[in-house]
């Protein structure tokens, strides 16, 4: 049975345990405000050691600056998490950022990313905001992933966050 519960600090190492791999069949590129599939047919492997250390690294900041965490467990391995990022962004200075979000490749699809995106949603509002800001992996599983919750691509592209990410899909999650 899947459990959920709110993260700490000191579950940061667990992240090891996602496998973040899978097939990717199509990818989506922005040009203009519209979205263009296009056809990819490869395998995208497990993270490194060096890519493991950079989502900690990412955890830990966020958690240690008032960001929020979720996961969810299979027993006690950790299946899936999300980090809400402590910065508020956006014109109004209304959003927050969903800064990493994944799911174990043998469990996807079964409901646990969208628990785990309603938890920070619900911290999300409790902390002010009105929406999320999503910089989505440009995979297609994402991007459905994202539209089917309600987010759409955004009109106010967050420079920052483009700057660091410029082939994802901006999205706006409103709350």
């Amino acid at each position: 049975m899947i459990t959920f519960s709110s993260m700490t600090i000191g579950d940061a190492q667990q992240i090891r345990q996602i496998d973040r791999s899978e097939f990717i069949g199509r990818y989506y590129k922005c040009q203009d405000g519209i979205l263009k599939e296009i056809a990819a047919g490869h395998e995208c492997p497990n993270w490194s050691d060096g890519d493991y250390a950079e989502m900690i690294a990412r955890y830990e900041d966020e958690l240690r600056n008032g960001g929020a965490a979720y996961g969810a467990y299979d027993g006690e391995t950790l299946v899936g998490f999300g980090v809400l990022a402590h910065k508020f962004r956006g014109a109004d200075n209304d959003q927050l950022q969903l800064d990493l979000m994944y799911v174990s490749r043998n469990y996807r699809r079964q409901g646990i990313g969208r628990r785990i995106l309603e938890a920070l949603s619900r911290e999300a509002v409790a902390k002010g905001a009105k929406s999320l800001y999503i910089s989505a992996t440009e995979t297609e599983s994402a991007v459905k992933f994202y539209m089917s919750c309600g987010s759409d691509m955004t009109d106010s592209v967050d420079a920052e966050l483009f700057a660091k990410e410029p082939l994802d899909i901006h999205m706006v999650k409103r709350l």
